[in-house]
């Protein structure tokens, strides 16, 4: 039974990773004529999609993405451990499946391992674990966008909401329809946060030298290499 368990752990992560690879901002970007990988940040996410692509086309990628992190989740919570499999191990298939799409979204096993922040995958398995965290976190998050413009440093804030808002909700005993807290969910947004906050390591360098650039701004053109050396 344990083997059978581990197996079923191990088919979580990857459904969530393979799910979570797949390129969405890339698929999307060249249909609207626009190498993403290429241009602006060179990330697959929504923010830079909308920067080199424009908002339709980024509309669309924040829905996939969001469904990247959210199926996998919900196929293992019904499909892969229903509510009468292992009680003990059951309630971590959902988060190693969450886990493992953000880690496939921002290291995609089709794009050489690159990709995006996970932000959007993220809110995505959140948001099938628990949508009252979500309903906090958004408007939490969306506040330092509309104050400062900074899409990154809504997208840290709201990171950082999920696991406190998970954490509260069950430590108060807020079991509802809509919120089941628990342990094996509020350890996925703990390190789910961790995972995004480093994955803004140079959005972060950049607020700090007040150099980030606001939402609205265009990504400029990619600008090829100086050839250097004798003609």
């Amino acid at each position: 039974m344990l083997a059978l368990a581990v197996l079923r752990l191990v088919l979580a992560g990857v459904i969530g990773y393979l799910a979570g690879s797949f390129p969405s901002g890339v698929i999307i970007g060249k249909l609207y004529g626009v190498d993403v990988l290429g241009q602006g940040s060179g990330h697959t996410g929504t923010t830079n999609v909308l920067r080199t692509a424009g908002s339709k086309a980024a509309a669309i990628v924040v829905i996939l993405d969001i469904a990247k992190g959210a199926l996998p989740v919900l196929l293992a919570r019904y499909l892969i451990f229903p509510a009468s499999s292992d009680a003990a191990i059951g309630p971590w298939a959902e988060p190693l499946a969450g886990l493992a799409s953000i880690l496939g979204h921002n290291f995609s096993l089709f794009l050489r391992f690159r990709g995006g922040r996970g932000v959007a995958t993220g809110g995505g398995a959140v948001l099938a674990m628990n949508p009252l965290v979500v309903a906090i976190a958004f408007p939490i998050g969306a506040l330092p966008v509309i104050l400062t413009r900074y899409v990154s440093l809504g997208s840290i804030t709201a990171s950082i909401t999920c696991p406190i808002a998970e954490l509260i909700l069950l430590l108060t005993g807020h079991d509802t329809i809509a919120s089941h807290p628990n342990w094996a969910h509020f350890t996925f947004m703990l390190i789910g946060a961790l995972i995004v906050i480093a994955s803004h390591h140079d959005n972060i360098q950049r607020l700090l030298s007040g150099t980030e650039r606001k939402l609205g701004q265009r990504a400029k053109p990619e600008t090829p290499p100086i050839e250097t050396g004798q003609r």
